[in-house]
């Protein structure tokens, strides 16, 4: 595949995750059944509205081509808290957070954001 081609190819991922994550983290932030579900597994119910609020604000850092390493690697830390609170409380369906941070991984790393040996 040429360089433009992976270029394409690589905004067309970053703006499909970046829209799909953005829909998702606004239902679970303003949602009433994601405060519910909290609660019911012991939870504060305002962790949904911060939790989806982060997030919100990481991907659309993501999606600005200035701020995207920022906004890159707080939704990669974002994903291994939410699938390590899914884990604690023994909730194993974490597939799709797995998934979302592989791909702006990917991302990160097409547009030359991740570099071997930590430089920049």
């Amino acid at each position: 595949m040429n360089t433009h081609r992976q270029q394409v190819a690589s905004g067309v991922l970053r703006w499909t995750l970046g829209l799909v994550i953005l829909w998702e983290s606004c239902e679970f932030a303003f949602s009433a059944a994601a405060a519910r579900h909290l609660q019911r597994v012991g939870l504060p119910p305002w962790l949904g509205a911060v939790l989806g609020g982060a997030e919100i604000v990481a991907v659309i850092l993501f999606l600005l081509p200035k701020v995207d390493r920022i906004g890159g690697y707080s939704l990669l830390l974002i994903f291994a808290l939410a699938a390590m609170l899914h884990v604690l409380h023994r909730q194993f369906e974490i597939g799709p957070l797995l998934v979302y941070g592989a791909a702006v991984f990917m991302c990160m790393s097409a547009n030359g954001r991740i570099v071997p040996g930590g430089a920049s």
